[in-house]
């Protein structure tokens, strides 16, 4: 029963952690990465898929992301999509291929990025803390209903506690490696 309890933190404080990952995957930096273009989606015989159904997303270089369309009346509605997204690009079509420059960013465009990216983990720990109060209220119920010792809630309480330290230090780091990589140039 406490180890239910405690496995179900855990799995719920990595999906927090994995959450956090991908949404500082989509804050771009100045580099092209095809994982960018993962969330914009595209009008396809009716109904919105994303660009990765439509056509191949790949890297010409470290800033200019390519998107090979597998059928030519697609071409003007991934560009369309492309450009009104929220990730400020302007692709560009050549006929066959769409190629997305990445504009290099500019010093306060980096210091906006990286409040964003602050805010995303500010999110993930309050996450990672209210998975930690759920867990307690539960060892709390157990406690009350005369199904564990106080001990055994006290021990419980205090893995948990190492497992939200553990948890909010992965956020801290990942957080810290995405900053560094916004303010390389």
């Amino acid at each position: 029963m406490l180890n239910d309890i405690k496995k179900t933190a855990e799995q719920k404080m990595q999906r927090a952690l994995e959450v956090l990952k991908g949404d500082l995957g989509k804050v771009r930096t100045g580099r092209a990465h095809t994982g960018l273009l993962d969330h914009v989606m595209v009008e396809y015989y009716g109904s919105m898929v994303p660009i990765g159904q439509v056509g191949s997303v790949g890297l010409a270089d470290a800033r200019t992301i390519t998107v090979q369309v597998w059928e030519k009346p697609m071409l003007a509605k991934i560009e369309k999509a492309i450009r009104d997204s929220d990730l400020g690009l302007n692709p560009s079509n050549s006929g066959d291929m769409i190629r997305v420059p990445m504009p290099a960013l500019t010093e306060e465009r980096r210091r906006d990025l990286i409040k964003v990216v602050r805010g995303e983990g500010e999110d993930a720990k309050v996450s990672v803390r209210n998975v930690r109060r759920d867990a307690n209220d539960q060892l709390k119920k157990l406690l009350k209903d005369k199904e564990i010792s106080e001990d055994d809630e006290r021990r419980a309480q205090d893995e948990i506690q190492k497992l939200t330290d553990k948890y909010v230090a992965e956020v801290d780091k990942a957080l810290q490696a995405k900053e560094a990589d916004l303010m390389a140039i």
